[in-house]
């Protein structure tokens, strides 16, 4: 087996498991998911897999400050909201803002190129959870 097909098969792989996990997905959650029918995969290859998918538009990268990247199967242009409390990111309901980019004042000559909006707030969980306290 040629090593471009083994590739195929194991993008093809990690393209599925963020698919399967319907959600904003670490690498990790990624990889353990593939690693339950497929142990021999390596953690380095689900992690190299979901960069090249994420530079080919197959899946987005959201950012997360202080926290590690996730990996979102929705590509259309969204927001996020993270909760403070237990971490877990969430689509906003809310329409993208048309031209945002062309709208900043730019002052220090920086070519803009892309953004990321992540809200904070606490999930619907998270607050059922301090109301019990």
């Amino acid at each position: 087996m040629s090593m471009e097909r083994r590739n195929t098969i194991q993008k093809s792989l990690v393209h599925n498991a963020v698919v399967s996990l319907h959600g904003h997905a670490t690498a990790d959650e990624v990889y353990e998911v593939i690693k339950e029918e497929h142990s021999s995969i390596g953690r380095g290859t689900v992690y190299r897999n979901l960069r090249i998918l994420a530079e080919e538009g197959l899946i987005r990268k959201v950012e997360i400050p202080s926290g590690p990247d996730r990996f979102d199967f929705t590509l259309e242009k969204h927001y996020h909201v993270r909760c403070v409390r237990c971490n877990n990111i969430f689509d906003v309901d809310f329409d993208v803002i048309p031209n945002l980019i062309s709208r900043i004042k730019n002052k220090n000559g920086i070519r803009f190129i892309d953004y990321d909006i992540l809200f904070k707030g606490i999930c619907s969980d998270c607050q059922k959870n301090l109301k019990e306290i």
